[in-house]
């Protein structure tokens, strides 16, 4: 006769415990989207208690990392290539043995081009609000002063924008989208507090550029959320935000000069 072992003990999701899942979620999350959180927060608060107006700062995206140039190359190759650790993690988490090995991650290598062409409409879709939003928010002092590309004018300077916008799409939506509705799906947790919650972790790490930020980008989490939810498919998630990034970080020099009583920085 056998025994039934005791209830701390009993598989889950594919042998797994309950506990197990909160462990790994929580180090994939410190590792580097909770960790961006939770400086976040603190630069928030910090900026909301500085004598200087929140419109009045500037919160600087793609900083220079050294005064040599050549360091200055190595440092943003670096810190583009080590950000993106906690995406090789999540594939190492969620890889199958059998076809298609990132499943799981809504990534399964077919229907590339119409996953392209469905990124591209995601970009018209919330590139003008959110531009809109931005510049709103600017007027109304919930938004410090953005700058994108703060780097100098070097040969290398446009490739290494694209490699940071790059970073960015992947690693926010391989973790935001592709595990975390993986492993919470397997909490059972329900559509839409899944949707939810990612929402308000995706709004929380962008609040280092102020209170708009969180509304804007809870708002595209939602939107994202809720088509992932429907499609299960990662590409056209990781083709809008490139598409956004890039947009941002390569066209901002232009369009300060263009327009600088919009999009030029404080003084």
């Amino acid at each position: 006769m056998t025994s039934t072992p005791p209830p701390a003990r009993l598989a889950f999701a594919g042998g797994s415990s309950r506990a197990r899942i909160w462990w790994e979620i929580s180090i994939v999350l410190a590792l580097g989207l909770g960790q961006s959180a939770v400086y976040a927060i603190v630069q928030l608060a910090y900026r909301l208690t500085d004598t200087t107006p929140l419109a009045d700062q500037t919160a600087t995206l793609n900083p220079s990392r050294s005064d040599r140039e050549l360091f200055d190359l190595i440092y943003q190759v670096l810190s583009i290539g080590f950000s993106l650790v906690p995406v090789l993690l999540v594939c190492f988490l969620l890889w199958q043995t059998s076809r298609p090995h990132l499943g799981r991650l809504g990534l399964d290598g077919s229907a590339v081009g119409k996953d392209a062409g469905r990124g591209v409409l995601l970009v018209i879709a919330i590139g003008v609000p959110g531009l809109g939003l931005y510049l709103a928010g600017r007027a109304l002092g919930l938004f410090v002063a953005v700058d994108p590309a703060g780097l100098g004018a070097h040969w290398w300077t446009i490739p290494v924008l694209l490699l940071s916008a790059a970073r960015a799409a992947i690693q926010e939506e391989f973790v935001v989208l592709g595990y975390l509705f993986a492993r919470l799906r397997e909490l059972r947790w329900g559509p839409w507090t899944i949707i939810l919650s990612t929402s308000a972790l995706r709004a929380t790490y962008h609040l280092y550029q102020g209170p708009g930020a969180f509304i804007g980008n809870f708002a595209m989490g939602l939107l994202f959320g809720w088509l992932f939810q429907r499609s299960g498919r990662l590409l056209p998630f990781l083709v809008a935000h490139f598409l956004i990034d890039a947009t941002v970080f390569v066209g901002y020099p232009w369009a300060a000069a263009t327009w600088p009583a919009l999009f030029g920085l404080p003084g």
